[in-house]
């Protein structure tokens, strides 16, 4: 039990960290990665008014594994969110490693177009 608690305390801990240092804009949102051991939810959020943007999640799309599920994922949100007008996004991958079906997001919204 002991172990648990230490390694959620390490992850909040990156939470933070990395949190504190990012910062989404109406031009410029937030792309928020939770990565769950079934799916991965990605959001679009504007921080100055505290709103979603855009939300999308691996469940809605089927495929062979859970990293082509994560790359189908971030083609989606880089189409909705260039058909939103954003070009641009700052990417936050919260307490992950950027390696697997994290960068795979990354990678299938850069696919689209959009800048992270």
């Amino acid at each position: 039990m002991k172990k648990i608690l230490e390694k959620n305390k390490l992850q909040n801990r990156r939470k933070i960290r990395n949190r504190a240092k990012i910062w989404g804009t109406a031009e410029m949102p937030r792309l928020s990665i939770f990565r769950s051991n079934k799916f991965i939810v990605a959001q679009l959020i504007n921080d100055d008014s505290g709103k979603t943007v855009l939300a999308g999640s691996s469940k809605q799309f089927k495929a062979k594994g859970k990293t082509e599920q994560s790359k189908l994922l971030g083609e989606f949100i880089g189409e909705k969110a260039l058909a939103l007008g954003v070009k641009k996004a700052v990417f936050n991958k919260g307490p992950y490693l950027y390696h697997g079906r994290v960068k795979a997001v990354a990678d299938g919204a850069k696919a689209k177009g959009l800048a992270l």
